[in-house]
């Protein structure tokens, strides 16, 4: 097969249960919905840490976080790791970014030809968290109860400005990309909805009634060690919700899963337009989910399932029609676009931790699996999340184990790892942890981090370096219409199609 087109189309903390394609009967995703009806989605795929950034190194990289030092929101993206978008410019593709990837460091391309919008999220070290004052919330920039108490309608939000301007200069490079048309391409377009603030504009709001907006299905605080330390950092405890401010924020969130679907739509439209979406394999994902209220939790930075799971959605050429169980995680985005893109293992420059998942397209089914580490803030020491099969198990050196029949018990309600029947496979699991990770060793490595990028980001706002905030590059000179360009040459090129 020719090498197609592929566009990947990123949400930011989007659980796949808040989605009609996945089942949902109150939220509206019409557009998500139609590329599901017409390719393959994955119904056991995982983020490799529920936080952005690491979660976005992982995506990138196909390695997990362990194994790039990915460790939290303020640690750096090494300049040295190759990324599927290296990997599609040696086959030849041209590669474009717009919208967030939450680059830390001053690589901001990360192998990118064009990148056509500023991120959204610092890129310096700003946001490293303190293990050892592990229990001192960081009010400047922690996640706290009184974002979702201010839930509700609004007409502006830097959020929607960048969303707006994500979609806008997406749709304008696709369509460049559709005047030349003398090379493959890859774009992906990285939005920040419906991560929180729950705010959403009337058209969205008004989508929804408050009478129709479904209460979390298990509102009880967490009862696990590490769950409950979220809940602490979070101010849950101290600050908590009444039933309306979880409605007003669950009807927010649900607005902006249809603001983000509507992108969806805009950017299939326009490869539509384009003449391009037969060859165009589109993929739709998140970099982690929401808990939106469950077990009291809100936001992520945890391993139950509405907060690890991410939506997986692929349509295009190749692509059969159906639904697949089969566990998988972002890490193994790498290998299927370079797959995809006619590449082989053997270009690899560094061992990847993902597998294709272009076999699966076909609607086979293999034994994957989905490995979690979580090594940022609201925790002390490393936490691991292994899923294969029905079951789900979670370590951290400082708390008890938890193992859940995530199918049998899709809420997590039952903490198997001391129930006698399934001993075998809770022993099995942690001596699988055990040989995979030395805790405590990557605990020194992780808070001896922190300390040089402490003593690091103090010099930087003391002046010691340029910002590494990614600015487009602009010359108005070439834009449009200008005195050196004859006019009728110059719209007869910008035409689409041409006459």
């Amino acid at each position: 097969m020719t090498q197609p087109n592929i566009l990947i189309i990123m949400a930011d903390q989007l659980a796949p249960h808040f989605t009609g394609a996945y089942g949902h009967s109150v939220v509206k995703t019409p557009h998500l919905d139609a590329l599901a009806e017409r390719g393959m989605r994955f119904d056991a795929a995982y983020c490799n840490s529920p936080l952005c950034a690491p979660s976005r190194f992982a995506f990138m990289s196909g390695q997990h976080i362990t194994k790039i030092s990915a460790w939290d929101n303020a640690a750096e993206f090494q300049a040295s790791i190759p990324t599927f978008a290296h990997y599609l410019k040696s086959l030849g593709y041209s590669t474009a970014l717009s919208g967030k990837m939450h680059f830390v460091g001053p690589d901001q391309m990360h192998g990118f030809e064009y990148r056509v919008t500023t991120d959204i999220y610092p890129s310096d070290f700003a946001w490293t968290p303190n293990w050892e004052k592990a229990d001192e919330r960081i009010d400047k920039w922690y996640h706290n109860m009184q974002t979702v108490k201010e839930s509700g309608e609004c007409m502006a939000s830097f959020q929607i400005d960048y969303d707006d301007e994500v979609e806008f200069a997406a749709r304008r490079k696709l369509f460049d990309y559709a005047r030349d048309d003398t090379k493959p391409w890859c774009m992906v377009a990285s939005f920040i909805h419906p991560h929180d603030p729950y705010v959403a504009r009337p058209e969205w709001w008004n989508l929804y009634d408050d009478d129709d907006i479904d209460m979390p299905v298990h509102p009880e605080y967490a009862q696990d060690p590490f769950g409950q330390r979220v809940l602490e950092g979070i101010e849950a405890y101290s600050k908590p919700l009444t039933d309306h401010e979880i409605r007003q924020a669950r009807r927010a969130y649900y607005a902006n899963v249809s603001y983000f679907d509507s992108k969806i739509g805009a950017l299939v439209q326009t490869v539509t337009e384009m003449g391009q979406l037969d060859n165009t394999i589109i993929i739709v994902t998140a970099d982690h989910g929401d808990m939106l209220g469950e077990k009291g939790l809100w936001y992520k930075m945890n391993f139950f399932e509405q907060s690890a799971r991410v939506p997986l959605v692929v349509a295009g050429p190749g692509v059969a029609t159906g639904t697949n169980g089969s566990p998988c995680s972002l890490v193994d985005i790498l290998p299927t676009v370079v797959d995809l893109g006619g590449g082989t293992d053997a270009m690899f420059g560094t061992p990847v931790s993902g597998r294709s998942l272009v076999p699966l397209f076909s609607g086979a089914t293999d034994d994957g699996e989905a490995v979690g580490e979580y090594c940022a803030e609201m925790t002390g020491h490393p936490v691991f999340m292994i899923r294969r099969g029905d079951f789900k198990y979670i370590h951290c050196d400082s708390d008890p184990a938890q193992l859940y029949n995530v199918v049998a018990d899709p809420h997590e309600n039952t903490n198997l790892a001391d129930v006698p029947e399934y001993a075998d496979i809770a022993s099995s699991f942690a001596q699988e942890v055990a040989a995979r990770w030395d805790g405590a060793a990557l605990r020194e490595t992780i808070m001896a981090s922190q300390r040089s990028r402490f003593a690091l980001n103090a010099a930087m706002q003391a002046g010691a370096s340029e910002d590494w905030d990614y600015d487009p590059p602009s010359d108005a000179s070439q834009q449009y219409v200008r005195n050196h360009m004859d006019w009728t040459i110059t719209a007869e090129r910008f035409r689409f199609p041409k006459v």
